[in-house]
C-alpha cells in the first residue's frame, strides 16, 4: 500500500463544495453532494468517497448524463408514501428531499416509504438509512445500477452491485448500520483497487466464459465492453449459496423499478442503442419504521444494544481477538480520521490538482 496523505476534512469539503459549483451545482445543493461523499471516507467506505468525486459525479456532468441542477416532481403522494422523478439531477439532492419528507411522516404515521424514479448515483446508501437513525426511527433503502453482476450460472452483467441497507438506532456511540452491495465486490472497489495498483481477489469477478479474473484494471475494461461480470453474494454456483445473493440482488432491482414505474437491467447502462452516452434513469426506494409505535424508541435501542454486545462478547475462533458487528469499524475509522483528514494517494492527488487548476481554486493548497 502507498504512503498518502492525508487533507484536512475542512480544506477538502470546501474545495469540493466550490468545484461542484464551477461545475453547476447550486451551493445548496453542493454541501449536501459533498457531505455524502466525505461521509463515505469518514467511514472508511474509499470505494464512494473522494475517489469518485470526479469520474462518477464531475466527468457525467461534463458528459451531460448527470444535470447539475436537480429539479425534483413529486408526481404520486399519499400520507405515508411518495414517489419522486428526479429529473436526470444529482441523486444525493433528489435521495436528501426525500428522506427529509419521509422522516417526518413516520414520525408523524409510524412507518413511510418512498421510490425515485430518473435519478443517478445516490452516493452510499448508508447515508440516508442514518439519516433516519440519528432521528431514533429506522432506515431502508436500496438502488439499482448499471447492469454489471451475472446471475447465478449466468456470465453475463444484467444488475447492478444493488446495495440493500439497513441502519437502526442503538443505546452504542453508534447505530446498527449494515450498508453493502448484493454482489461480492463493487465497481467503486475494483476502480480503488485500480488506483492502489492492487489485484482483485479471485472469485470475484468472471469473463465471457466464467474465468476468474483479477487484474483490476483489464476487469474494469472488460466489464466497460461487456465481456466481464461481478459475482452475487456467496459466488458462482450454488455450492456456496451464490444464488442467495443472486435472490437479493433481484429484490433490490425489483423494488428500484416496480415501485416507480422506472426502467430495468440492460436500459440501465448509461449509453444508447449506438454506444453513446446517455442517462442512467436510476430508480431508489426507501422505508423509514418508527419504533415509537412499536414497543418505543428506548425499547428498541436497548435490546438492539444487547443484541450486539452479545455477539462481540460471543466465543471467538482461535487466532481471533475481536468480533465487529455492522458499522463498528466505520465508527472506529471515524474515531482514527477525525483529526487526521482524508487520506489521498498520488493518482487521487494528481486528479485533485487538475481540478483546482481547471477551477481556477489556487487558494487551495494540497
Amino acid at each position: 500500500m502507498e504512503n498518502r496523505v492525508y487533507i484536512e476534512w475542512n480544506v477538502i469539503h470546501d474545495f469540493m463544495v466550490d468545484v461542484f459549483v464551477k461545475y453547476g451545482v447550486p451551493r445548496e445543493d453542493a454541501l449536501i453532494c459533498t457531505d455524502v461523499l466525505l461521509e463515505s471516507d469518514r467511514r472508511g467506505i474509499e470505494s464512494h468517497g473522494l475517489n469518485r468525486f470526479k469520474p462518477i459525479y464531475l466527468d457525467r456532468i461534463k458528459k451531460k448524463t448527470l444535470l447539475p441542477v436537480t429539479k425534483t416532481e413529486i408526481v404520486k403522494e399519499t400520507p405515508t408514501t411518495i414517489v419522486m422523478n428526479a429529473n436526470d439531477g444529482m441523486g444525493m439532492v433528489a435521495s436528501h428531499r426525500m428522506m427529509k419528507l419521509l422522516i417526518e411522516k413516520a414520525k408523524n404515521y409510524g412507518m413511510a416509504g418512498g421510490s425515485i424514479f430518473n435519478s443517478t448515483h445516490y452516493g452510499i446508501a448508508g447515508y440516508w438509512t442514518t439519516m433516519a437513525a440519528k432521528e431514533g426511527l429506522i432506515g431502508i433503502t436500496g438502488t439499482n445500477a448499471r447492469p454489471s453482476v451475472a446471475p447465478t450460472f449466468g456470465v453475463e452483467p444484467m444488475m447492478g452491485t444493488n446495495p440493500l441497507t439497513f441502519t437502526m438506532p442503538t443505546d452504542e456511540d453508534f447505530p446498527f448500520n449494515l450498508d453493502c452491495a448484493t454482489c461480492i465486490i463493487q465497481n467503486g472497489k475494483i476502480e480503488f483497487y485500480e488506483r492502489m495498483n492492487h489485484p482483485v481477489p479471485e472469485g470475484c469477478v468472471v469473463d465471457a466464459k466464467g474465468k476468474t479474473m483479477t487484474d483490476a484494471a483489464t476487469i474494469l475494461k472488460e466489464m466497460r465492453a461487456g465481456n466481464a461480470a461481478l459475482l452475487p453474494l456467496g459466488g458462482p454456483g450454488e455450492d456456496t449459496a451464490g444464488y442467495k445473493g443472486y435472490g437479493f440482488t433481484t429484490v433490490v432491482e425489483i423494488l428500484s423499478s416496480a415501485l416507480c414505474g422506472g426502467p430495468f437491467l440492460k436500459a440501465l447502462s448509461g449509453v444508447d442503442e449506438n454506444g453513446n452516452p446517455s442517462m442512467y434513469h436510476l430508480g431508489h426506494f426507501f422505508f423509514v419504521i418508527n419504533p415509537e409505535f412499536f414497543m418505543g424508541l428506548e425499547t428498541f435501542k436497548k435490546t438492539a444494544g444487547e443484541i450486539l454486545r452479545s455477539l462481540r462478547n460471543s466465543k471467538k475462533a482461535d487466532g481471533e481477538t475481536r468480533i465487529y458487528t455492522a458499522g463498528e469499524k466505520e465508527y472506529m475509522a471515524w474515531l482514527d480520521r477525525k483529526d487526521k483528514g482524508v487520506p489521498v494517494g498520488k493518482d487521487l492527488m494528481k486528479e485533485l490538482i487538475a481540478l483546482r487548476e481547471e477551477c481556477g481554486l489556487e487558494q487551495y493548497n494540497f
